[in-house]
């Protein structure tokens, strides 16, 4: 069996390309949108990943900025600084980068960004809408998997789909979003006993696990659609993902690359969910 790509770096490209046209027409009404980042600390992966934002931010015409703030900055300090952004009417999309230093709980700063200036759809208000069906804002990650198995016209319909993961961010969305188009969900962790015989059942497989190559062809059912959401580094600092891509190459109907596949999506899903926050006003 011949495995093709996913190639979300090409969709997130077409899709950027129309969101300047639609970034376009909100400019000649005198609309900009603003996308502001909080980025504590000196996390490498998160100065990576808040460079790249910056950078497709502004190639689609978003106003984007990032604050930079201290390791050392006490919560009290940066929830001032989230509610200082609540007030910009400037600032249509608020994004604080995870993760925070440990003395700062995540969960009491995401709860004080304006639940409509949030755009990675982690505030418990969006999260709670989300569930109900009356979504306004997804987690970017999830999304941005769902709007790839679109484009390849990969049909959920009555197929098995096994997440590997049950993170906030993506395991735990990412299976309600698979449920909403009528796929059977199962949810692996690590407590889990027969992840092997689980995965060799799955038409979908989603490895969000954070573990270097874990997911080896013996996991996978011949023609299953694999998403790789690992970012993981090996020993020679190259960038792997969850799944050993070269060993499931001819089993897997499709598979996501890593770099190219999921990351560049996430970005993409964020953009648009700030654009989408100017278009609506």
């Amino acid at each position: 069996m011949e495995t093709q790509l996913l190639e979300g770096k090409k969709l997130a490209e077409k899709m950027q390309s129309e969101m300047k046209v639609r970034v376009n027409s909100l400019l000649e009404k005198g609309k900009i949108p603003g996308l502001t980042v909080l980025l504590v600390g000196e996390d490498k992966a998160s100065q990576v990943y808040v460079r790249n934002k910056e950078r497709q931010a502004t190639k689609v015409g978003i106003k984007s900025e990032i604050i930079r703030l201290p390791e050392t900055i006490s919560e009290a300090a940066l929830i001032e600084q989230v509610e200082q952004l609540n007030e910009d009417a400037s600032v249509h999309g608020i994004l604080v980068q995870l993760p925070l230093p440990k003395h700062i709980n995540e969960q009491e700063v995401l709860r004080k960004i304006d639940y409509s200036k949030d755009v990675d759809g982690f505030h418990p208000m969006n999260m709670g809408n989300f569930l109900l069906g009356n979504a306004s804002a997804l987690p970017c990650t999830p999304y941005g998997i769902m709007e790839l198995l679109k484009a390849y016209d990969i049909s959920l319909e009555g197929k098995n789909a096994l997440v590997i993961g049950r993170s906030n961010i993506v395991g735990k969305p990412m299976a309600l979003m698979l449920m909403e188009k009528n796929a059977t969900i199962t949810i692996a962790h690590s407590k889990t006993k027969n992840l092997k015989e689980l995965a060799q059942q799955a038409d979908v497989l989603v490895a969000a696990i954070g573990r270097g190559h874990m997911i080896t062809g013996e996991f996978i059912k011949p023609g299953a659609v694999v998403i790789d959401v690992g970012m993981n580094r090996d020993e020679a600092g190259k960038l792997i993902g969850d799944v050993d891509t070269a060993s499931v190459m001819g089993i897997a109907s499709y598979v996501t690359p890593v770099p190219g596949g999921v990351g560049p999506m996430t970005i993409t899903m964020l953009l648009d969910q700030t654009i989408k926050k100017v278009e609506a006003e």
